[in-house]
């Protein structure tokens, strides 16, 4: 199908400045157990094309699902009337814009498929784990499941560009809930974050077949813990939580459509300005933020953007100081200034649009217990379950599944509903103490909007654990 595709494109391709086609085809299938009982299978396919025109300036782009030679001929048609119509009215001259035409292919590495397994050892498989959650009577809810999604993607271009990708994504899920009178207390799998690119062997990779006791455990544990105290002290974060507090706070201010205003009727605008790039200081010297779709099992890595830019890794944050902004091409033309190669889409029915993709703190070279040892008072937290962040991405209060006493020096007791808040640039500037390799963990989340329309995309985050000071932690009610 893919070569009567591109036969299609090329033959009817219209006398216009550049001109694209982006193929999407996606098969997802998400298996769950809850409570020792398999829930409905649900399996989905999703295949259809973008086409996007540039012409005198403007830029039309349409999509279509009927992928027939007409059904092309018919989006190129529609395409270029909206260049068109939009030319001399955009907020950038896209004639002047050097669109990529690029050669190449990408994929996941996997060492054991999806279809390696039949679906009834999957549910086999989700079965033995759900009834290892249920250990106590006090348990009253538990599930284990996993979500795959398999995509493959064709990127031509009228100048001969041409990339294939065929990236499979593994996300495992497990979740359990203990009563007892009132008390109502949640674990779950890394807090819903151990996603990656893969086959079968993420669950291996992730502890997916060992956690389901453990989880089970800590649930009881909270049911009985008391509630963590309020207070301004040290605060070390696990990587389940590094991750959040990377995504909203320096992954989302950070992108530059944000920046040049494009969101602000949506999800809100940021702080961060043009003129900071360069200059300010974000965090302290220990804070090295990268974007990185070049690592091979992180959950949103790829060989190319979906505008066929290369990728690469680069550093946003270097030493503490903010250097590059997460824009793509077009934004990159507006604002006069280097990005990375993040336009992406959700699918082949929206257009890219300046998006995250794997955004990862450096590793440092602290030990656990050194920045345990390294704490008179304060508090290890672990598994995001809730978040809220201003409009400007700038004021943020977040909450986690599980948190740990640090009192001169030790981990003592078990506290439960443990929160923090902040202001992101003082936040990251008390960044006091950076994990090494053995604190690092590589996750992710599926489920990342922005954009009008929407669009949910998947995104990848790695992180080592991470100890700051003077933050104000609250107690739970």
């Amino acid at each position: 199908m893919h070569a009567k595709i591109e036969e299609s494109f090329r033959r009817n391709l219209p006398a216009v400045d550049f001109c694209s086609l982006r193929l999407v085809d996606e098969s997802s299938e998400d298996i769950c157990v809850r409570q020792d009982v398999l829930e409905p299978v649900h399996r989905s396919t999703d295949m259809g094309a973008m086409i996007t025109v540039i012409a005198g300036g403007g830029l039309g782009y349409a999509a279509t699902s009927d992928l027939s030679e007409a059904g092309i001929r018919s989006a190129l048609r529609d395409a270029q009337y909206w260049a068109k119509r939009t030319a001399g009215k955009c907020v950038v001259d896209f004639s002047k814009i050097e669109m990529a035409s690029p050669q190449g292919e990408y994929r996941t590495p996997v060492r054991s498929s999806w279809t390696s397994m039949s679906l009834k050892d999957k549910v086999s498989l989700l079965m033995n784990e759900s009834q290892r959650l249920k250990t106590d009577d006090r348990i009253v809810d538990w599930e284990a499941g996993m979500s795959f999604v398999e995509t493959r993607s064709l990127y031509l271009t009228s100048a001969g560009g041409r990339v294939e990708q065929e990236i499979s994504q593994l996300a495992p899920s497990l979740v359990v809930t203990a009563n007892e009178g009132t008390e109502t207390q949640t674990r779950t799998l890394n807090g819903h974050g151990p996603c990656r690119q893969g086959g079968l062997e993420v669950l291996e990779e992730v502890g997916f077949l060992e956690a389901a006791p453990v989880l089970a455990a800590e649930a009881l544990q909270l049911l009985g813990a008391p509630n963590c105290p309020s207070g301004t002290m040290d605060l070390l974060l696990a990587p389940d939580q590094m991750i959040l507090q990377i995504h909203e706070s320096i992954g989302h201010p950070l992108e530059l459509d944000r920046i040049l205003g494009d969101e602000r009727n949506y999800a809100g605008t940021t702080f961060v300005t043009l003129d900071m790039f360069g200059s300010y200081r974000y965090g302290s010297e220990l804070l090295n933020i990268t974007f990185d779709p070049t690592l091979p099992n992180e959950f949103a890595s790829f060989g190319f953007d979906d505008e066929g830019q290369p990728a690469t890794k680069e550093y946003l944050i270097r030493r503490g100081i903010l250097e590059r902004p997460l824009g793509a091409g077009v934004s990159q033309q507006r604002a006069s200034m280097a990005g990375v190669a993040n336009s992406r889409a959700q699918s082949w029915n929206r257009p890219p649009i300046d998006r995250m993709a794997n955004l990862n703190l450096e590793i440092g070279s602290s030990s656990l217990p050194e920045m345990i040892n390294a704490v008179e008072r304060g508090i290890y937290m672990k598994s995001n379950c809730s978040w809220s962040i201003d409009d400007s991405r700038n004021k943020f209060q977040f909450g986690c599944e599980w948190a740990q006493l640090i009192e001169d020096g030790e981990l003592t007791a078990i506290v439960k509903k443990p929160n923090y808040r902040g202001v992101s640039g003082t936040f990251w500037r008390n960044l006091r103490m950076v994990g090494d390799e053995k604190t690092h963990d590589i996750l992710g989340t599926p489920n990342c909007g922005k954009g009008e329309p929407n669009q949910v995309i998947r995104v990848g985050h790695a992180s080592p654990a991470c100890l700051f000071s003077n933050v104000e932690v609250l107690g739970g009610e």
